[in-house]
């Protein structure tokens, strides 16, 4: 048989060279193209439903929201198990599928199902899909330093400069922000300011969103010309808001700065960020399923064409590629070290089996 393929190779050089540089080939394409990370993704193929649920006790999440979710999932092809977690404020139901269903048509069949639960639903509440990522796709985390900048403007920073160019990478499923302080426009109401001219909080949040809206008036016509009309009542800034008129008093508006601070403050803190005096932390997440060390060269690339704030100061912490570039070295470590032990023992039989 050996003879016969050698005899068969012999004859047909050409070809079978071609065939050799046509292996050699591939094996090139599949060694640049093939992910490479620090360890296998082992997760299972799931859908995660997040739904926020403000201010309602972890037995209202679970009667109002996760059950009709749940059980609208159910009987789903494929569909292995559905299971659910139930917190104050919040409902996160997972959806698992067999392994063989692509992970965007197991979304699209979750979220036709979730069409159909959207009218049972308390009003206001409205389930979302998680991004397609794992635990496995935590690639790059960094903290923000700011010289003279507060929390709430390092964090508007990261919000509003840096997140939305670092999601335009291909291959970034999200990113996530922890601490700072979130930027909020707060009313400070005065409860004995109100009862003095008969308001109550309804009447105070009411007057607040009829009063900062925009809206279109259609168009007048004018020499042969049309004119679009806009009415402009959105609020731009503190002293707007403050002056948006509750009632008339005899006459006299009352205005909100009236009857309440307005002011520019933090939202109420859950937990807090600090790592060597830095209070603000960036994390990048990955695709499931993406090249992880080309997806860390990518957002190198992008955080250094950033133009940040003059003080402004991205220091990354933790970098995945470091693990993969350090597991590539023993990859390759142990597969030379297997190369001489192999040649070595095949030498030694050879040597052993030749006639003296």
């Amino acid at each position: 048989m050996f003879a016969r393929i050698l005899t068969f190779s012999l004859a047909h050089r050409w070809p079978v060279l071609l065939g050799v540089f046509a292996l050699i080939a591939a094996g090139c394409w599949v060694v640049y193209t093939i992910p490479v990370d620090a360890f296998p993704d082992l997760t299972n193929n799931q859908v995660v439903i997040v739904t926020e649920a403000p201010s309602m006790a972890p037995t209202e999440v679970e009667q109002l929201v996760t059950y009709p979710i749940e059980r609208t999932l159910m009987g789903m092809p494929k569909q292995q198990e559905v299971r659910s977690l139930s917190k104050l404020g919040l409902s996160m139901v997972t959806v698992v599928f067999d392994d063989n269903v692509p992970a965007y048509f197991a979304r699209q069949l979750v979220n036709e199902r979730l069409q159909q639960v959207a009218t049972s639903l308390p009003t206001g509440i409205h389930p979302v899909l998680s991004p397609p990522s794992t635990a496995f796709g935590e690639l790059y985390q960094y903290t923000l330093t700011g010289s003279g900048l507060s929390p709430m403007e390092l964090k508007d920073v990261q919000e509003w400069e840096i997140k939305p160019q670092l999601r335009t990478i291909p291959g970034v499923s999200d990113v996530n922000t922890w601490g700072g302080e979130t930027r909020q426009y707060q009313i400070k109401v005065d409860p004995d300011l109100l009862q003095q001219y008969g308001l109550t909080l309804k009447d105070v949040a009411t007057r607040v969103a009829e009063n900062n809206t925009n809206f279109g008036g259609g168009y007048i016509e004018h020499a042969y010309e049309q004119y679009t009309l806009r009415g402009l009542g959105r609020t731009n800034s503190v002293d707007d808001i403050g002056n948006i008129v509750l009632l008339a008093n005899q006459g006299t508006p009352v205005m909100l700065h009236d009857v309440a601070q307005v002011m520019i403050g933090p939202a109420p803190r859950q937990g807090a960020v600090l790592r060597n005096g830095e209070t603000i932390s960036g994390m990048v997440i990955m695709l499931k399923g993406e090249n992880g060390k080309h997806v860390i060269e990518l957002v190198k690339q992008k955080i250094a064409s950033l133009h940040l704030p003059a003080g402004v100061t991205l220091k990354p912490f933790y970098d995945q590629s470091t693990v993969i570039d350090g597991t590539i070295h023993t990859v390759e470590h142990n597969l030379f070290e297997g190369f001489i032990l192999v040649t070595v023992v095949c030498c030694c039989f050879l040597a052993a089996s030749a006639p003296h």
